[in-house]
């Protein structure tokens, strides 16, 4: 046989064989993670569950309830500088100017004090709509900032809220001074 000859048969059996063992793998990584059919016809659950009991917080602290908190007390002692650093959390979506365009979300100027749905020029979301006329003072917006999903199911915000309600208080008072 010649030298040439030996070099084909060389090239043709590396092809046979990377063929050989690509579809080898293809079986065998089938067979490890396709969903397919366990035992008696069953569908197979991979992986485990941990089931967790609901516990206190570590030091024994009691577990919070989902009352509202009372925003009154914290708003006493509310810091409008330390508010007007919490804006920034919100400029990806709202502006805050007087006369300023919406953004994702509306333009926030005047809205302590007024209603949700408060500016006539933006499209809310059916959600919001149907609370539209729920007063927007320091108690309603704390209730709201703390979990927007949660205050108004089905609201279009994306925002996951502020839980610690003195950060709240505290952006409600800078808010407070945007007339």
């Amino acid at each position: 046989m010649s030298a040439n000859g030996l070099e084909f048969n060389k090239v043709a059996a590396s092809v046979l064989l990377a063929g050989i063992i690509a579809m080898t793998s293809g079986i065998i990584s089938e067979g490890l993670y396709a969903k397919g059919e366990g035992e008696h016809g069953k569908e197979e659950k991979r992986g485990f569950s941990i089931e967790v009991a609901d516990a206190a917080p570590a030091g024994g602290a009691p577990v919070a309830d989902d009352k509202p908190v009372d925003i009154a007390p914290f708003m006493a002692k509310a810091d409008v500088k330390a508010g007007e650093g919490l804006i920034k959390k919100c400029t990806s979506c709202h502006t805050f100017d007087k006369g300023g365009k919406n953004g994702v979300g509306p333009n926030q100027w005047g809205l302590v004090g007024s209603h949700f749905g408060h500016k006539d020029d933006y499209t809310y979301s059916a959600a919001i709509m149907a609370v539209k006329d729920r007063k927007l003072d320091a108690q309603g917006l704390s209730d709201f900032l703390a979990n927007p999903k949660k205050d108004v199911p089905g609201n279009k915000m994306s925002f996951a809220g502020i839980s610690n309600p003195q950060d709240r208080a505290n952006l409600i008072a800078y808010l407070s001074t945007l007339k």
